[in-house]
């Protein structure tokens, strides 16, 4: 994957994760604050106190996740068609929205599932 694919890839993965994040905190009414500064998006879980980082890092072609749990790197996975695929944990091969819904669910003490993009 060239730079600039890898680049629209995560800034599509980005505003994909803040638009989920925003739908099941509504409906689940949780209290929750996303901010994006450049590549980084910040997951505040105002009544736990806590926060979820997401960011791409661009050098390694990864999407990084800092949660209570730990630091988790994820890369993109190829699809039958080039603009498709998934992100996959380095380490585990967890499907980043799959550990995504964990951490909120985690750190929330609400369930809460996001649904990854259709491919």
């Amino acid at each position: 994957m060239t730079d600039s694919e890898f680049l629209a890839r995560a800034e599509s993965v980005l505003a994909t994760i803040e638009r989920e994040v925003e739908r099941v905190a509504e409906g689940a009414d949780v209290d929750v604050e996303c901010s994006r500064n450049g590549n980084v998006l910040e997951i505040e879980l105002i009544e736990a106190g806590s926060k979820i980082i997401v960011n791409s890092q661009a050098a390694m072609q990864e999407i990084w996740v800092a949660s209570r749990s730990g630091g988790f790197h994820y890369r993109h996975e190829a699809g039958a068609a080039e603009a498709t695929g998934r992100w996959r944990d380095t380490r585990n091969g967890t499907e980043l929205f799959k550990a995504l819904s964990d951490a909120l669910t985690e750190q929330s003490g609400e369930t809460l599932r996001l649904e990854p993009p259709l491919e």
